[in-house]
Formats: C-alpha cells, sequence, structure tokens
C-alpha cells in the first residue's frame, strides 16, 4: 500500500477528491498526513476522514529553507512514499526537493510547459489560446519544470473568466490525479527525477 503525505494552502478540492478515492478498499494508496502552509480551509477534509494534520506556517520562518526543514521534519515523522502537492502554493526549497526526489508530486492548471507558476489560468486568458490544460508532474527545482506524468487538454470557451476556465479545469486535474497515484502504488508508473 502506497502511503501519501499531501500537502495543501487553500480548500483542498483535489486532496477531497483522493481522500474518497483513498476510502475504497480496492485504491492502492492511504493518506497518512496532511499538511499546509497557514490554517487551509481544506485541513477540515483530512480530519472529517481522521487523517492527522499538521501546518508549518510560512510567516513564521526568516528564510525558506528554515520553512523547509520544519517542513521535511513533518513529513519525515511519516515516512510517506509519496509526497503530494495539492495546491500547495509555495515553492519547496532545493534540500526538500532533493530530500524526496522523486517521490514528490504536483498539480498544475495548464497544459506543461505552458502556462507555468502560480497563476497558469490567468496566464492561459491572458495569452488568448483556445485551450489549456492540466497536468501532473514530478517536482524537481525548477517552478513547473519537472517531468510530465499525465496531462489533459481543456478547451477555453469564449467569454471564459478566469474562475470558470479553472472550475472546469479542476475535475480533470482530479481525475488526473487519481489516476497517477493509482498508477504508481500499482508499479504501472515509474517515477523519474
Amino acid at each position: 500500500m502506497l502511503t501519501l503525505a499531501v500537502l495543501i494552502s487553500g480548500t483542498g478540492s483535489n486532496l477531497r477528491a483522493l481522500l474518497d478515492a483513498a476510502s475504497h478498499p480496492d485504491f492502492p494508496a492511504r493518506v497518512v498526513v496532511v499538511g499546509a502552509d497557514r490554517e487551509a480551509e481544506g485541513l477540515a477534509h483530512a480530519e472529517e476522514f481522521g487523517i492527522p494534520t499538521f501546518t508549518v506556517p510560512w510567516g513564521s520562518f526568516d528564510s525558506r529553507e528554515a520553512w523547509g526543514e520544519e517542513l521535511a521534519r513533518e513529513l519525515d515523522v511519516w515516512t510517506p512514499d509519496l509526497v503530494v502537492l495539492s495546491g500547495l502554493m509555495r515553492l519547496l526549497p532545493a534540500s526538500v526537493v532533493a530530500r524526496y526526489a522523486p517521490r514528490i508530486i504536483n498539480t498544475h492548471p495548464a497544459y506543461l510547459p505552458e502556462f507555468p507558476g502560480a497563476h497558469g489560468v490567468r496566464d492561459a486568458l491572458a495569452a488568448g489560446v483556445t485551450q489549456t490544460g492540466a497536468s501532473v508532474i514530478v517536482v524537481d527545482d525548477g517552478v513547473d519544470t519537472g517531468p510530465i506524468l499525465a496531462q489533459e487538454r481543456v478547451p477555453v470557451h469564449p467569454g471564459d473568466t478566469e474562475h470558470s476556465l479553472h472550475e472546469r479545469i479542476k475535475p480533470v486535474e482530479r481525475r488526473l490525479l487519481i489516476d497517477v497515484v493509482r498508477r504508481i502504488a500499482t508499479g504501472e508508473l515509474a517515477l523519474t527525477g
């Protein structure tokens, strides 16, 4: 059984989908802990499922490296097989990436390498493209530059707003994430860094 630590910053909609999937007896992975960089709403999903949580507040540290050291200490308690960034809106320090690589994956609301970074949906709309997408990648030291594990196109409709487009991308992200975790757990998909 693949064990997962999930890191979030916000409402945790991808986390919720993963917890729902993992609650089925035939799903080959289990979430063992959920962490956040702030008092995130999504922690409530973990609590509902009886999953332990922790918070390592970004603002409580003098540097990204110090924050990362504490985050790694919290993760190490649980010895997860895989770390899933699910809406964590912080770049992990290189030391944390190196510690867990290639066992860190991330979802992104764009068809990478198109529109990396924190505003992938907004950037796609600003570029005037007719399609964007969703991706699941292995985390490396860059910004959304790691090996792509899965991705799918999502059309941009005339009149789309950042919100409406993101709402159509989210279900695709969730489906891809659950499938990637399942395929990693069953050995169908190998992680490479």
